[in-house]
């Protein structure tokens, strides 16, 4: 094991990473807060703000994903589609079955020029979680408490005001509702089957209100849907704190584009046509498991050095008077100052480890054990 390997694995460096993103976020977050004064005056220049504010965040965990892993991450397209990435507003179809999903996600967006301004519409307790949910409310992220009773107005309201926004953006969709698990997957193919629609091997049946709703509230915005269908070489199922090790993966994320045009107005064609590429993607990932590889050419898109040098900034900033402070402490020889500062370092520890929980299938929502059971 290399010197640099050794260190990926150390649990004090882990824990500098996450002292640098929390206060970092914290930092942000509150100039986030500044910037409110912004809205009434100039809307479109606060939100071009807090897109580059969210961009100085979303980054350091893209620079984990790339510099620090170094995991690959391969597209499987067509050149036409790959042209118009980063170009136009688009509506994006992930599906939801690894804890890292959604940071490949944000890799592509990062390469081509839309991770701060990328959307997802998130369930409402992220709105809670401190920098992850309170980054995204400055941005105007669409919370939903997944009840569409009390969801509908909040929604269509969320998303209609997102319809003038001035940068390109990239709004994910998770259709499932919630991550692939068995119990979960058992109980989805028990409605499939009681609705008459075709089982899915790989996929829960998907939820089509969020997805009609948001094509007909971003007609007009939303050039064309991108369904993204994504998988690891080696049947690695990766997390988060892989990455935080230094793992390295190999994702392939094979990516369709559909037109807005093509998707049909009505919304029960609108679902009919959601439930039909469900279908197809389960037919890309047996395809995957079977031959190891998506169709379509292969891209590339080359990482970019700004994660890097944007968490570089970060660290500079924020460790230089953290290790001025513990030596001054430790120098001081005094039991009280050295116990506060360790355990000001035990509580950075159970900050950081929360924060990666979220991310964790097995401590993910019980939504789908029993929602999926509901009408939608």
């Amino acid at each position: 094991m290399g010197f640099i390997a050794f260190l990926k694995t150390q649990f004090i460096v882990h824990l500098l990473i996450g002292f640098v993103f929390v206060v970092s976020g914290l930092i942000i977050n509150f100039i986030q807060l500044c910037t409110l004064v912004l809205w009434p005056i100039n809307k479109q220049f606060y939100r071009r703000v807090n897109c580059r504010l969210a961009y100085s965040l979303w980054s350091q965990l893209v620079m984990l994903l790339e510099w620090w892993s170094g995991t690959e991450c391969t597209l499987f397209s067509d050149e036409a589609t790959v042209n118009t990435f980063g170009k136009e507003h688009v509506i994006i179809i992930l599906n939801h079955n690894f804890e890292i999903d959604f940071l490949c996600g944000w890799t592509m967006t990062e390469r081509f020029g839309v991770l701060g301004s990328s959307k997802v519409l998130a369930k409402r307790e992220l709105l809670y979680v401190p920098l992850i949910g309170w980054t995204w409310y400055f941005l105007e992220i669409v919370f939903c408490k997944r009840k569409w009773e009390e969801d509908r107005d909040t929604v269509i309201e969320g998303l209609k005001r997102l319809a003038d926004y001035p940068e390109y953006m990239w709004f994910l969709l998770y259709c499932e509702g919630t991550r692939f698990t068995e119990t979960k997957h058992r109980i989805s193919m028990e409605v499939a089957e009681s609705k008459g629609l075709p089982k899915l091997k790989y996929h829960l049946l998907p939820r089509t209100k969020g997805f009609t709703t948001a094509v007909q509230c971003l007609r007009g915005t939303v050039s064309a849907v991108y369904d993204v269908t994504l998988n690891f070489r080696g049947n690695k199922n990766p997390s988060l704190l892989g990455i935080l090790y230094g793992k390295k993966y190999e994702a392939d994320m094979c990516v369709r584009r559909f037109p807005l045009e093509d998707i049909p107005q009505d919304e029960k064609e609108a679902a009919n046509w959601l439930h039909k590429l469900y279908q197809e993607k389960d037919a890309l990932q047996e395809m995957y498991n079977q031959e190891g590889i998506f169709p379509g050419q292969q891209f590339k898109p080359p990482r970019r050095p700004w994660t890097l040098l944007n968490f570089l900034f970060w660290a500079t900033f924020l460790l230089s008077p953290l290790f001025t402070f513990g030596f001054g402490v430790f120098a001081s020889g005094s039991p009280l100052l050295i116990l506060a500062f360790l355990g000001l370092v035990g509580a950075a520890s159970f900050g950081v480890r929360r924060l990666i929980g979220v991310t964790e299938i097995e401590k993910g929502s019980s939504y789908g054990n029993q929602e999926f059971k509901k009408k939608e």
